[in-house]
């Protein structure tokens, strides 16, 4: 008998989705519409924000961020090594040098211990960064309390990836209300919580980055009266500086309102499948998910460990799980670890606790249409690939 594949991850579209799409095709403006302005709006307003400016990936609005914080070639920016390349590749296309800070053995996230014990020592060599960037892996907000007060401290800025965190919560509010941070970019890739195709956005308190990044997102141009040296007639726009094409298109704009309608939904569902998955794994030898008291996560990924002991197996189950249909990943390989990073001089074992994690970790399916089926299929294929690879008994 053969079974449908299941992803790990894999977008909702409604029909109400595709008509919004249908609408934006059909009007007069494709690109640089209303849709893009009201998208930000209605982000702003669902997270607490004031100021939004979309762009056509996450990767771009993470970019527009440090550029807009003023990162460059004599900077360092600090982001955990659990992550995707994006995290750490924005600082790189300013010029900035970038290291790492390693992850809390329960979270997966930035721990903000040893940043504190970065800091110092970073302080008292005078090479402290500029910007951190917290990564609120798989969709649980880092503690940015705390790594608030550390900016306070020693005076950085920081950028929340809240790319798997839309939706989120942390200490009752909303991951992105600004509270913490300079400021946060969601990501709407297919496989996060509501999608737009491709398409990311920056969200902060602060009206001149917010002015900053749209500039930027834009060519560098403007065509604000206030800011233009002259106005020969309404055709009239002047370059300001180099920017890059980062716009969304009015498309994507459509089907991220439309999604966004559905956001507290997906979240929901996400957490009815993450207590249907506990019962159906609550005899295997892996550890599950921790989730913080002060967090309500978004519940992006939903990544298991092998014990310690058996990490060599993890190739194993991850062959049979594929083989079977279940398409597991792994999240993240530590970005320290990537050729590109190692030839700026990081090696393996720098980040110790990163790199168990990575050892020993897969990424189960977890998405809005999961089915109950599917899940117990899920878990019969891994106790099947556990017991094949002598992780555990039959």
């Amino acid at each position: 008998m053969t079974h449908d594949f299941i992803p790990y991850g894999r977008q909702s579209i409604s029909e109400d989705d595709i008509a919004a799409v249908v609408k934006s095709l059909r009007s007069d403006t494709l690109t640089q519409g209303p849709c893009v302005t009201e998208f930000e709006q209605a982000i702003c307003t669902k997270v607490g924000a004031h100021y939004g400016v979309a762009a056509n990936s996450a990767t771009s609005a993470l970019h527009l961020a440090c550029l807009a914080l003023g990162v460059g070639t004599d900077d360092t920016v600090w982001t955990s090594p659990n992550t995707f390349i994006a995290s750490a590749n924005c600082a790189r296309y300013c010029g900035a040098n970038v290291n790492f800070v390693d992850i809390d053995p329960r979270t997966y996230n930035m721990c903000a211990d040893k940043l504190a014990e970065k800091l110092a020592r970073a302080k008292t060599k005078g090479n402290l960064p500029k910007v951190v960037i917290p990564v609120h892996f798989a969709g649980q907000s880092c503690d940015m309390r705390a790594i608030h007060a550390l900016s306070k401290e020693y005076g950085f800025r920081i950028i929340e990836d809240a790319s798997h965190a839309i939706g989120a919560k942390y200490q009752d509010n909303y991951v992105g209300n600004g509270a913490f941070s300079d400021i946060c970019i969601f990501s709407f890739h297919p496989v996060k919580i509501i999608t737009s195709a491709e398409g990311g956005m920056a969200i902060t308190n602060d009206e001149q980055l917010a002015k900053h990044m749209r500039t930027h997102c834009s060519q560098g141009t403007t065509k604000s009266p206030d800011e233009l040296t002259q106005m020969p007639g309404d055709w009239y726009y002047e370059q300001h500086t180099l920017g890059f094409n980062y716009r969304m298109t009015e498309l994507q704009a459509a089907l991220g309102l439309s999604q966004l309608s559905r956001l507290d939904d997906f979240i929901e569902c996400r957490h009815k499948q993450i207590a249907n998955y506990e019962i159906l794994l609550k005899s295997l030898p892996i550890t599950l998910p921790y989730q913080a008291d002060d967090n309500y996560s978004a519940l992006h990924l939903f990544p298991i460990l092998l014990p310690e002991h058996n990490k060599e197996a993890r190739k194993g189950v991850f062959d049979i799980l594929r083989q079977a249909g279940i398409g597991t990943q792994v999240h993240y390989i530590p970005v320290h670890t990537q050729p590109y990073y190692q030839a700026l001089g990081f090696k393996q074992g720098d980040f110790p606790i990163a790199e168990d994690y990575y050892a020993r970790t897969l990424s189960l399916p977890l998405f809005a249409d999961l089915t109950h089926a599917q899940q117990e299929r899920v878990a019969l294929i891994l106790k099947h690939a556990l017991i094949a690879n002598r992780v555990m008994r039959a």
